[in-house]
């Protein structure tokens, strides 16, 4: 499997978007302010598998067609990035309802196989992870190396792993501070608010990479 030369900046990029508080990791802090970290544990492991097949089914699809067609390969970049900033102009506009809908989780604590499967699901049609896998992932690939679909596939994977750490962290710190976090939910806004700021930055790098390629 051939190894893209730009890992390393790829890992920074996935981190970038990894922290940011966007639909999965206030979906593991609302599970942790809910019902403590054991559940939002099992929600992240069901959340990056979830991510990971989001990225296979994109790579699948996208791999042949980014190898053969530059203009698509721009394209996909463009729209990405575009579609990057709207998310972030959402997130801050509409941060006191995500704050909301995180502290209203219910009283009846899930279990684990409930966990994983409503994890899955956040992270499968999470529309943030589909534009980073479909327009912010191609970027790192080596065309020239060949097999575009294992690349794009390999990077997922670092995605997934990255993500089942990071996101860990972020539930075993909200179910650690979770009465802190629930008696307050302007401490939610502003987590949605810098993730939202963080998406507009990543949009826009986006569209800057790919108006730089393409001249």
């Amino acid at each position: 499997m051939p190894i893209p030369s730009r890992l390393t900046e790829y890992i920074v990029a996935a981190m970038v978007i990894i922290l940011a508080p966007g639909p999965s990791v206030l979906f593991v802090i609302a599970r942790a302010i809910a019902w403590g970290r054991k559940t939002a544990i099992y929600t992240v492991a069901g959340n990056v598998t979830g991510a990971f097949t989001l990225s296979a089914v994109v790579a699948v699809g996208l791999g042949p067609i980014l190898s053969r067609s530059e203009l698509a390969y721009h394209a996909v970049q463009f729209g990405g990035g575009g579609y990057l900033l709207y998310l972030g102009v959402d997130a801050l506009r509409h941060r006191r309802v995500y704050a909301s809908d995180v502290t209203a989780q219910g009283d009846v604590s899930p279990g684990a196989f409930r966990s994983m499967r409503d994890g899955f699901w956040v992270g499968a049609l999470n529309p943030k992870g589909l534009v980073f896998f479909a327009a912010v992932v191609p970027a790192f690939i080596d065309r020239e190396r060949g097999d575009v679909t294992a690349q794009l596939i390999l990077l997922g994977g670092i995605f997934a792993f990255l993500a089942f750490f990071c996101d860990g962290a972020w539930g075993l710190l909200a179910g650690t501070a979770r009465a802190w976090l629930a008696t307050d939910s302007s401490r939610i806004e502003k987590l949605r608010a810098t993730g939202g700021i963080v998406m507009l930055i990543l949009g826009g790098s986006v569209i800057v990479g790919a108006v730089v390629s393409s001249t």
